[in-house]
């Protein structure tokens, strides 16, 4: 028990297996200006073979079997020795502070759990950087560009994602834990269980974790649809935190898109309204873009991505909502 009070965090990685990302992450991790933590790894196997720096003793490695993250996640919380459970994706890796900016932040908040901005790092392909710049923009991140980079304020929210997610251990357990096989999407259902225990969510914009993207086209846009199905699912199975406006958009948008092409192959003066609306839209897209970058190819690439985002994750999102049968895929 004495031990158990001595670790402040622990840090939890859901993981296929050791990865590449992982063996980037680590040595960062083990170089942060704090030291009251242990990182706990769950990958499906144990490794084959254990580099050197994963025998550090501030590190636990527990094999799972093939399940989903969520799962990987209760299993890390039940092992774990820390006052907070840190969660972080297996393709994420902190910013020197981060702990010392979460400690800072319990104290002075009135939280049971605080998240951060996930950042693309600099050395991301310009595929990746790409992606990263779609959600960075109004446009592309749906309003919640905040959780892809620093917002000028902190503030309270009522879901976040777990790539950088800070939790009371107590709170974390009290809520039931993460306890679905949901991937992604497990995390909303999270927050909505802590909501409901009366509990609080802090963004704090000092938060910092690198995460790198997926590639366009095709990697992006299927993780993409795989956000929009599991959103379009959990609007209608929990609507206090997914039935909104917000996430119904691009599914309008798809709508309107091919109905009013249809109707212009058969009406000239409708298809003028939608070339119109269309140049519109494109204009507004591009406009958001290049507040963010000068770069002109990278800003065609977002461009082109924000437009195949809105029709694939509006695509999702309604085969979602009208699923009977649920069920995640795992990678």
């Amino acid at each position: 028990m004495n031990k158990r009070k001595k670790i402040k965090f622990s840090i939890i990685i859901p993981a296929k297996e050791i990865n590449e990302c992982i063996r980037e992450s680590i040595p960062i991790i083990l170089d942060m200006d704090y030291q009251d933590y242990e990182i706990i790894i769950l990958p499906n196997n144990k490794p084959a073979e254990m580099p050197d720096y994963l025998k550090n003793k501030k590190i636990k490695i527990i094999p799972t079997g093939r399940v989903s993250p969520a799962i990987k996640r209760d299993i890390g919380a039940k092992e774990s020795l820390g006052e907070y459970l840190a969660f972080i994706d297996d393709d994420a890796y902190p910013q020197k502070d981060w702990l010392n900016v979460a400690e800072k932040t319990f104290e002075q908040k009135d939280a049971a759990a605080i998240g951060g901005p996930a950042i693309t790092p600099i050395d991301d392909s310009l595929l990746q950087k790409a992606s990263g710049l779609l959600f960075e923009t109004k446009f592309g991140g749906g309003g919640m560009d905040y959780r892809y980079k620093p917002a000028k304020n902190s503030f309270y929210v009522e879901d976040f994602p777990s790539v950088n997610l800070i939790v009371s251990k107590k709170a974390f357990f009290d809520a039931g834990g993460f306890d679905n096989d949901f991937w992604p999407g497990e995390d909303t259902k999270f927050c909505l269980e802590l909501i409901k225990k009366g509990e609080r969510i802090w963004y704090s914009n000092e938060l910092i974790v690198y995460h790198h993207r997926r590639k366009l086209f095709f990697p992006h846009l299927k993780q993409i649809g795989n956000y929009g199905k599991h959103r379009g699912y959990f609007a209608r199975k929990y609507p206090k935190t997914s039935f909104k406006f917000g996430y119904f958009i691009p599914s309008l948008f798809l709508i309107d898109y091919f109905f009013l092409f249809i109707l212009g192959i058969f009406s000239p003066f409708v298809l003028k309204i939608w070339i119109a609306l269309m140049i519109i839209y494109f204009v507004l897209v591009a406009a958001d873009v290049f507040l963010r970058t000068l770069n002109p190819i990278l800003a065609v690439l977002a461009i082109i991505a924000v437009f195949l985002t809105h029709l694939v994750y509006g695509a999702m999102f309604i085969k979602g909502f009208l699923s009977k049968n649920f069920r995640s895929q795992l990678r």
